[in-house]
């Protein structure tokens, strides 16, 4: 897990220096963040778990300082093409996290509208990438990193199944599994540019 965070973060850090990053997709991943981890305040797992929480809303916050803020990066920031309207989201997620949950209370209805939220956070990045077709590869890798953090979630899921009594998490699975078809077009043309040896173009 620990790889994969460092992984993440660090291409997404590399990515802002190039246009094609969304800064709708970030502001929408802070949401995410901010809403699942509630619990800092309430409950102690472990030192490891409050760092890992921590890192997650700290660098989301510095990536998004840095597209707004910095002069370099907000240069490259592609504002005319990163148009989705991404707080159109945020209504529908928090309506179906109040009416579908496993327990009403505050604290669990704010985790799931952070899941149902996390499954279509990636919107306003792959509309970007469609408008601007042609891709930095760096900015490839990144969504592809994304997507593939994802989908080893359900191979995780697929294995606990099988191996730990009880193990049902219908919202959990239903919404990584809806966030994993997301990517699944551009994985195809991800592929396909890298078994060509092509630069990564989506269709319009």
């Amino acid at each position: 897990m620990l790889f994969i965070l460092n992984l993440y973060f660090s291409f997404v850090t590399c990515s802002l220096l190039y246009a094609g990053v969304s800064l709708k997709t970030q502001e929408l991943y802070a949401l995410v963040f901010i809403t699942r981890y509630l619990d800092i305040f309430t409950s102690f797992v472990s030192i490891y778990n409050t760092i890992m929480k921590l890192i997650f809303l700290g660098s989301t916050f510095s990536i998004i300082w840095y597209m707004k803020r910095h002069k370099l990066v907000r240069r490259s920031y592609d504002k005319d093409q990163d148009t989705f309207r991404h707080w159109f989201l945020v209504l529908p997620c928090l309506i179906l996290a109040l009416l579908i949950h496993e327990k009403f209370s505050f604290l669990e209805v704010m985790w799931t509208f952070s899941i149902f939220l996390e499954a279509v956070v990636i919107l306003p990045q792959l509309v970007l990438l469609q408008r601007t077709r042609n891709i930095d590869n760096l900015t490839g890798q990144y969504v592809f990193l994304l997507g593939a953090y994802r989908a080893l979630y359900i191979l995780n899921w697929i294995y606990r199944y099988f191996t730990e009594p009880n193990y049902v998490h219908w919202i959990t699975w239903i919404s990584g599994l809806g966030q994993t078809l997301l990517y699944a077009d551009f994985f195809y043309y991800y592929i396909e540019s890298w078994k060509n040896n092509k630069k990564l173009q989506l269709p319009a």
